[in-house]
């Protein structure tokens, strides 16, 4: 695997295996690692990681729902760009939903990347998580990149979407040079001649971009309500006087967040409503969809 370091004159790509003590544990893109032997770069040289370092944010996903191996996509990501068009194909709510959890749970700031909003209104996406306050970012094959450039400049961003939504034609706008394979969106409304593998891209301007390969299902057999409800210092501090394993959701008779919102004002209302909306994702068994 390439592992970057800054060398003296500037970043330096080294070819490095995994030492053996390591044992299971996986490197995955975006994780910080201590390296000994040969960190020259040179042609046929190699180094070994040795050390993985405290992962600060983690994007993770299980095969699905009943699986309980949680796989780590991304390391240490500052944002996660959730990729969907808002039309051709129609936006896959529950999908979103789940990038959304996954997430929170994992510490990444969400940023909601529209697609194709020449063909039909972002609107009905905007109302359905206006509770949560997400950033969000239109776009088209016609406008400029500059509203997105301004929130991913000087960070690490992990873009997902589904296939068809138009994510590896956005990478390939953001770095001309990556060359991401893109394809049409089938009649069935799903992408083919896809990207297959997550790859970090240094963004002209400052920062850098995870393209991911297009991904049917979230699973979050990992992920609990609490680990959502972290992300929300407010709701967090509510929830404590719910009674031990409270889902939180509308179906719970004694969620004291019913309370903490009938209590505050209107705007507390449309946020545990937009939660609530998350919160189902995270007990609902299937692709997500």
């Amino acid at each position: 695997m390439t592992v970057r370091i800054d060398g003296p004159e500037g970043p330096v790509d080294v070819t490095a295996m995994r030492a053996r003590e390591l044992g299971r544990h996986g490197v995955v893109v975006g994780d910080r690692v201590r390296l000994v032997g040969d960190t020259s770069g040179r042609t046929d040289s190699l180094a070994r990681i040795v050390t993985i370092e405290e992962r600060q944010t983690a994007l993770r996903r299980t095969a699905d729902d009943t699986d309980p191996t949680e796989r780590v996509v991304v390391a240490n990501a500052d944002l996660l760009v959730i990729v969907t068009a808002v039309t051709d194909p129609e936006p896959a709510l529950g999908f979103l939903d789940r990038c959304l959890v996954a997430a929170y749970a994992g510490g990444l700031e969400p940023l909601l990347c529209l697609t194709k909003t020449d063909l039909a209104s972002a609107q009905p996406l905007l109302d359905r998580y206006a509770g949560l306050h997400l950033e969000a970012v239109p776009m088209s094959r016609e406008l400029p990149l500059d509203d997105l450039l301004d929130r991913i400049r000087d960070r690490m961003s992990v873009f997902v979407g589904q296939s068809g939504v138009g994510k590896s034609t956005l990478v390939n706008r953001l770095v001309p040079d990556a060359l991401r394979a893109t394809g049409d969106v089938s009649k069935i409304g799903k992408g083919r001649h896809t990207s297959s593998s997550a790859v970090l891209f240094d963004l002209p301007g400052g920062g850098t971009v995870i393209d991911t390969p297009g991904i049917r299902s979230f699973g979050l057999a990992h992920v609990t309500a609490d680990d959502v409800l972290v992300a929300f210092d407010d709701i967090a501090e509510a929830a404590t006087e719910c009674p031990p394993g409270c889902g939180h959701t509308a179906e719970d008779p004694d969620c004291a967040l019913d309370a903490w919102a009938a209590q505050g004002p209107e705007r507390r209302r449309e946020q545990l409503d937009a939660l609530r909306v998350l919160l189902a994702a995270v007990g609902q068994v299937g692709p997500g969809y």
